[in-house]
């Protein structure tokens, strides 16, 4: 299997997560976190609506969801959803090293400087997260608005 159908095969595993949290009514962004030899750690998606907690967003589910690991260099996570400074600020924090995204164009989170600060980013402009998002976006303002911190 080449690289793009790896990172395409994880992007499924997220969006599957983004499609289960839509499901359950919150807000469909899901997430994975790949170890450098490609085994799945964890997988999450943002359940802030479902549980009222603000923290739990789809990289930091799956990132409680891989347990402690003694090292993130070589790990890869991979989002539905551009991450937010939050979600960024535990990819530096932790040094995770890679980061896969479904789409960027429904919200531009902080790819950009985790990429200055030398995290691999790869931008997979999935048609099917697009959609899903803007899907979202149109049906729920208000509770896209919150999320992301822009009421």
């Amino acid at each position: 299997m080449d690289h793009q159908q790896q990172v395409r095969r994880w992007l499924e595993t997220a969006a599957a997560e983004a499609r289960a949290g839509l499901a359950e009514g919150g807000i469909p962004v899901g997430a994975a976190l790949y170890g450098p030899d490609g085994t799945l750690l964890g997988k999450g998606r943002n359940r802030r609506v479902q549980d009222g907690d603000p923290s739990t967003h789809a990289e930091t589910a799956a990132f409680r969801a891989a347990g402690r690991q003694r090292s993130y260099r070589g790990t890869t996570m991979v989002t539905t959803l551009s991450p937010c400074w939050y979600c960024s600020g535990l990819v530096r924090q932790f040094g995770i090293s890679r980061v896969v995204i479904g789409e960027a164009e429904t919200f531009r989170g902080g790819h950009d400087w985790l990429a200055e600060h030398g995290v691999e980013v790869v931008l997979l402009d999935d048609p099917e997260c697009a959609a899903m998002m803007r899907g979202f976006v149109a049906r729920h303002p208000e509770l896209w608005n919150e999320d992301i911190g822009d009421e």
